[in-house]
């Protein structure tokens, strides 16, 4: 079999498993592809070409002693720089742990070391993961693959791009108000945000807590389903955590679009702003579902209170995480997330209790609606990807967006429902930046979810195009 960088990573590990490639000819052809890319787009941190190859070696001899081996086995891969990896350096994006050394491996670390891959380095994330541009004090922004003056997204940024660029074959994340869904968005890859506790998180400060998750990403649904099936699954060290076995979401995928039935929404009946390019892009997709035979309606369920909610808690937890740091060290962080911080000094008990009622109360309007609807699609975010030079943007279509959270409403919103969404390729603007779809569906349907997004994805192969990396990009 003949690979490059851009082949699937199912066709990657059958290669190696097969011995029609060693893993130290797939972690060279990935070495190559980064020295080529990874000093323009800026996605991978921390490489350590040395130890990567030791892996690659080590990876081939167990092969050949005829050991088991795991389901990426040989993968070249990268971790998000805020999960911690044993024995190596894990940032954060801040300077207060630029010398950071990791002593053990986050739980999604260690299934997806244990299932074979090559370490080779980190990728990029804006300071603390906060905030949907990747840029940092340490390591500098990151650049979108199809045009090197625009965002990559975030807080996965670096994962999106180097996913987008061909680096590494598939990459993990996470997600709070949009951190897997809008990178993948801004870079034409694909990135699941699941329900809580189906990749279950550990260490963690709050193992009740039911913001952020852990969450694939891939370029295409059926890698996306491959990695979701190593990284999900129970685990005794997360209270939360699904009792699904991670193999329910391995491919293949099956299933079309026929009979579906889809609610969709633009705007969330006036609720959120969104850029008019990217507006007529997902609108344009309403065809798409139509054309396979799904019965497509224009409407969406009520998220009234979803705002608070996710304002309250976000501001709550960071408060919780960093309120005595940025006490100590304030010039350590960039000024938006000292303000985010700051918000949540000032919440009292009262605050934070009305914002779960509130969020059970919207839970329970979403369950109903999605006894009416398999399906809800919407933007992933509410513009295309933005200058690289901007922290976040300050307008939508002449409406001003007054934090580095308003234009991010789209994915944040449906954080707060709980229900599992993908990010899915769906077209490109005039200027050819990539802008995605958001399917969401109800709690814990994953697979059914993984199956729709990847019908969709084989009828629009929007996924098969790739950027032209190149420094004179504009």
């Amino acid at each position: 079999m003949t690979l490059d960088h851009y082949s699937t990573a199912r066709e990657m590990v059958a290669a190696v498993a097969a011995k029609e490639v060693s893993a130290r000819e797939l972690l060279e052809l990935h070495l190559q592809r980064l020295e080529e890319t990874n000093p323009a787009v800026n996605a991978v941190v921390s490489l350590d070409v040395r130890r990567a190859r030791e892996q690659a070696l080590a990876a081939d001899e167990r092969l050949a002693r005829g050991e088991p081996v795991g389901a990426l086995h040989g993968l070249p891969f990268a971790f998000k720089d805020t999960h911690e990896v044993a024995g190596w350096p894990t940032t954060f994006g801040s300077p207060l742990r630029e010398d950071h050394v990791s002593r053990r491996d986050d739980l999604v670390v260690e299934r997806i070391r244990a299932a074979g891959v090559v370490v080779v380095g980190k990728t990029n994330v804006p300071e603390w993961a906060a905030g949907s541009h990747t840029f940092n004090r340490i390591f500098g922004t990151t650049r979108n693959p199809y045009a090197l003056s625009r965002s990559a997204g975030g807080s996965s940024g670096g994962a999106a791009a180097a996913l987008a660029s061909g680096m590494v074959p598939l990459a993990e994340g996470s997600d709070m108000g949009g951190s897997l869904r809008n990178p993948a968005s801004f870079c034409n890859v694909v990135g699941l945000r699941p329900s809580v506790g189906r990749v279950p998180t550990w260490p963690t400060t709050n193992a009740w807590e039911l913001t952020s998750v852990g969450g694939p990403m891939a370029r295409n649904v059926e890698d996306l389903a491959l990695l979701l099936s190593v990284i999900a699954g129970p685990s005794t060290r997360a209270p939360m955590s699904l009792e699904t076995p991670g193999s329910a979401f391995a491919p293949p995928l099956t299933g079309g679009l026929e009979g579906l039935r889809v609610a969709m929404s633009v705007d969330l009946g006036g609720v959120i702003a969104v850029d008019h390019g990217v507006a007529r892009i997902v609108q344009a997709q309403e065809a798409v579902f139509s054309g396979a035979g799904a019965h497509v309606e224009q409407t969406h369920p009520d998220l009234a209170g979803a705002e608070e909610v996710f304002r309250t808690l976000r501001a709550w937890l960071f408060q919780h995480r960093f309120g005595t740091l940025l006490a100590k060290r304030p010039d350590a962080f960039k000024q938006s997330l000292a303000d985010n911080i700051r918000a949540g000094a000032d919440l009292t008990g009262a605050d934070v209790a009305r914002a779960y009622e509130r969020r059970t109360r919207l839970a329970e309007r979403v369950r109903t609606f999605f006894e009416s609807y398999d399906v809800l699609v919407m933007p992933v975010s509410q513009v295309p990807p933005f200058s690289a030079d901007d922290e976040y943007p300050t307008a939508i279509n002449g409406r001003p967006q007054a934090t580095y959270l308003d234009w991010m409403r789209s994915a944040y919103l449906i954080t707060v429902t709980g229900c599992p969404a993908i990010s899915v390729p769906a077209g490109f603007t005039p200027e050819g930046w990539p802008v995605g779809i958001q399917i969401v569906a109800a709690p814990n349907q994953e697979r059914r979810l993984l199956e729709v997004a990847h019908a969709y994805e084989q009828l629009t192969r929007y996924g098969d195009r790739r950027p032209r990396i190149r420094q004179e990009q504009s």
